[in-house]
């Protein structure tokens, strides 16, 4: 077995697909919120043969973060870790969504820059929806620079006056221009960090996100744009194996959109 660590939280679809497809002969560290969904997901994975382990993680504590980055260090040498835990509009509050995928995304970057080494690839999965962000110049810089523990105290943030939709896309565009700031400290230690921005795929968040009141018109836009369907998660995990493998190695500070061609659309065709 390889002395190679393979971090990846969020215990769901996604996250047990990129555990999957880049967790071969090396050692897997899970991490999830929910002791029940990480627990199925480490026996599903050691009965397929994977050298797997579970760590209970809140992503919105900073602390928790940091124990599950001390746990990495202590485990091998960190080759990649996939970070795909977060909250989704249709099934949370404003401030959950701030707390887990805007601070917390930001909370795991800082974290484990401090652990990478030479080769280490951090792939943050964010979202299609941070394409949509309208933000100034100042709050786009903001998001993407100021320390972590001082996101929620933004006054992009602390001015926020909208529902969970917009908080989302905020909080991924915040995702993405973290990622791009992070890349310097992590050049700098021989290591890579890039986002991805999925579309919609077929996961148990999607398929809440599907029965919600916007599930139609989510649907509709995946109608008009021509794909006609959802992406799957092993399609991501696809495009994770290459972002964190030997053909993307002078790749960092970017965002890979795979969304079947639906952020297009709306950009070129859609008052069409």
């Amino acid at each position: 077995m390889s002395n190679d660590l393979v971090v990846v939280t969020g215990a769901g679809g996604m996250g047990t697909a990129v555990a999957r497809r880049i967790g071969s002969g090396r050692t897997l560290l899970l991490a999830d919120a929910f002791p029940e969904h990480l627990d199925r997901a480490v026996t599903a994975l050691r009965g397929e043969g994977y050298d797997a382990h579970g760590q209970v993680t809140d992503i919105a504590d900073q602390g928790s973060v940091a124990k599950l980055a001390e746990a990495a260090a202590a485990s091998g040498r960190l080759a990649a870790l996939v970070h795909t835990a977060g909250v989704s509009a249709a099934t949370s509050t404003v401030p959950k969504i701030l707390e887990v995928d805007l601070a917390g995304t930001a909370y795991l970057i800082d974290a484990f820059e401090r652990v990478a080494t030479g080769g280490t690839a951090v792939v943050c999965v964010a979202s299609m929806a941070g394409h949509y962000a309208q933000l100034s110049a100042d709050d786009e810089q903001a998001l993407a620079t100021a320390p972590a523990d001082r996101l929620l105290d933004l006054d992009v943030v602390t001015g926020f006056d909208g529902d969970p939709i917009a908080a989302y896309i905020l909080a991924k565009r915040a995702n993405q221009v973290r990622v791009q700031a992070a890349a310097l400290a992590y050049n700098r230690r021989g290591a890579r960090i890039n986002s991805l921005s999925p579309g919609v795929i077929s996961t148990a968040m999607a398929k809440a996100e599907q029965e919600s009141a916007s599930g139609e018109h989510m649907m509709g836009m995946l109608r008009a744009c021509g794909i006609g369907r959802t992406g799957t998660p092993a399609e991501i995990a696809e495009a994770v194996a290459f972002l964190t493998g030997p053909g993307s190695l002078y790749v960092t500070g970017t965002d890979l959109l795979v969304d079947g061609g639906q952020a297009a659309w709306l950009r070129r065709h859609r008052s069409q």
